[in-house]
């Protein structure tokens, strides 16, 4: 439970920083974690530690051992693909559920995104792209204002990033397609046009997996 004064514990931060380097590529699938490492790392007791890694064993992130420590665990390609099929299933129903008003405000929103996600491939900032494409993305669920779509969405986040930072080459790699095909995703969406935007997101997503999976 949280902290009195409202701060994360030392087990949620322990939780945190463990997740974030799995997700983000810190830590790749098969590495072994120790709780005395991890707990010298991050300056607290083994406790907290291993009630962060019981939690990140729940969660599907790590695979605990006895004796031997836990074990990262990544995605498969068909959890890959899953995800992301959930992912464009609640972004099309976000614009297929979204007023004339929203889609020209999102227009207007989108534009600093586009430019800050082209800036980020030129520069090979990944980190920086993959916020700026989350948040993108995100963008299509909130169009129709349902907290619940939206809240559904949130939960997707980490397996959004972990999906993207293992492409990350490709999608470097392909950096004009990439900013081309967010384009043509969002002018589709601010058209209103839900049967374009689900085909074009699929395409991008397959091209940009390469595994007949999609993308973000």
């Amino acid at each position: 439970m949280p902290a009195a004064d409202g701060a994360p514990t030392a087990a949620e931060r322990a939780h945190a920083h463990i997740r974030d380097a799995i997700v983000g590529g810190g830590l790749e699938p098969g590495t072994m974690l120790s709780e005395n490492t991890l707990a010298a790392e991050l300056s607290m007791s083994r406790t907290p530690v291993r009630a962060a890694l019981a939690r990140l064993q729940e969660e599907g992130w790590v695979r605990i051992y006895a004796q031997r420590g836990a074990q990262v665990q990544g995605l498969s390609p068909q959890e890959i693909r899953e995800s992301a099929q959930l992912r464009l299933a609640l972004e099309a129903a976000g614009v297929f559920h979204s007023s004339a008003t929203a889609r020209r405000e999102l227009e207007e929103r989108m534009g600093p995104n586009l430019a800050e996600q082209e800036r980020a491939l030129r520069a090979g900032d990944f980190p920086a792209f993959a916020e700026a494409a989350m948040a993108f993305h995100n963008a299509f669920v909130d169009l129709a204002g349902n907290a619940l779509m939206s809240a559904t969405y949130a939960r997707l986040r980490d397996r959004q990033r972990f999906s993207l930072t293992h492409h990350a080459g490709r999608i470097i790699g392909d950096a004009d397609q990439t900013i081309a095909d967010h384009r043509a995703v969002l002018a589709a969406a601010v058209a209103g046009d839900t049967i374009e935007f689900t085909r074009l997101l699929d395409a991008h997503q397959r091209d940009s997996y390469g595994t007949g999976g999609p993308h973000l």
